[in-house]
């Protein structure tokens, strides 16, 4: 018997990675190949979960029910309590002298 010689195993190599549409990749270096032609699982997880009904949307959609979200009025109300302390979230600046930064930058 003869021996096949290495020029013609990789012809066929090429030819097989042609036929059955694979990457040739004659080193063995990691390409991500079997990563990159795996179906994409976005799609499936985003079908499988319904959409989240949020209480909010639904009474600006509909404003004739008046809906009332309680979780809602009693953060506002915590809110406006924690200003009446003067723990609130600080006001915005106006301008840029308005900012805390200018005068923390030496």
């Amino acid at each position: 018997m003869t021996s096949i010689l290495p020029s013609r195993l990789t012809q066929l190599t090429k030819l097989r990675c042609s036929i059955f549409q694979t990457a040739y990749n004659p080193t063995g270096l990691r390409t991500g190949a079997k990563y990159l032609r795996a179906r994409l699982r976005g799609p499936a997880m985003v079908s499988y979960y319904p959409a989240e009904v949020n209480l909010s949307q639904i009474a600006r959609a509909y404003p004739e029910l008046e809906i009332v979200d309680e979780v809602e009025e009693q953060r506002m109300v915590d809110v406006e309590e924690k200003k009446k302390r003067g723990k609130g979230a600080p006001k915005k600046a106006k301008t840029k002298a308005d900012s805390r930064r200018t005068h923390r930058k030496r």
